[in-house]
């Protein structure tokens, strides 16, 4: 049984359709892929399983539970959007307690290991406001980590890190999916796609255009390099 079940999934804003009727699993034990050109939905579909978007039809699963109809199963999801929004006048150690009273857990062990693997604990009483841009995805990171989810959704996660920060999500990200956790990613980056994902879903215009292995979408292109798959499945699609 799929972790994240979609049907017949749509979504507008006035006359503008985002989604056209998307029908997606997602399991355990792999990293699936979301790609596409800008405005595809890809962000859309992330926030619709999220609940922070409520879409127009369809119908979305996380395991087994209605999406809408409860928010029980947002405890089994880690979330990492492309642009972190926190409170600027909350440090990273206030931000990380009031996430932790609203889960009602506090996983101390996890949250030193992962601001040491991040190199964050010095900024842990500063504000967020204070904080640059690379710190803040990092203390996102951390975020989405620290409860040990069984669902990570990342939106491109490595956007904004120094390679060597980016490096250490990556590795973190493939040993989730090692321990069995669900891992649903969006990337522009295709290296780093090669590089997680097993399964690759491509959204043009709103519409699922293409959903199977990496390796599978390069025999059908006939493209070593993934990049090249993509774009060549981007170019039909768009044509």
């Amino acid at each position: 049984m799929a972790e994240i079940e979609i049907r017949g999934l749509e979504k507008s804003y006035g006359k503008n359709k985002v989604l056209k009727g998307i029908d997606l699993d997602i399991y355990a034990g792999e990293i699936t892929a979301v790609l596409g050109p800008n405005a595809s939905g890809k962000t859309t579909l992330l926030k619709c399983i999220l609940g922070l978007v409520i879409p127009s039809a369809g119908e979305i699963r996380v395991r087994g539970k209605k999406v809408g109809g409860s928010y029980e199963y947002r405890r089994f999801i880690g979330y990492m959007p492309q642009e972190p929004s926190f409170p600027e006048n909350l440090t990273p150690e206030e931000l990380i307690r009031l996430i932790s009273s609203i889960r009602k857990v506090y996983p101390e062990d996890r949250i030193k290991a992962l601001a040491e693997l991040f190199k964050i604990k010095t900024f842990f009483n500063r504000q967020v406001r204070s904080l640059s841009g690379g710190t803040k995805q990092k203390v996102s990171a951390l975020i989405a980590l620290a409860f040990d989810p069984d669902i990570l959704i990342l939106d491109e996660p490595t956007v904004g890190l120094d390679p060597v920060s980016s490096s250490k999500l990556k590795e973190e990200i493939i040993r989730r999916k090692e321990e069995g956790k669900t891992v649903l990613l969006t990337s522009h980056i295709m290296s780093e796609v090669e590089q997680l994902a097993d399964r690759v879903v491509l959204l043009i215009e709103g519409v699922k255009r293409f959903d199977s292995s990496v390796k599978e979408l390069k025999e059908i292109t006939g493209e070593d390099r993934l990049e090249r798959a993509v774009a060549k499945l981007m170019e039909e699609g768009l044509g």
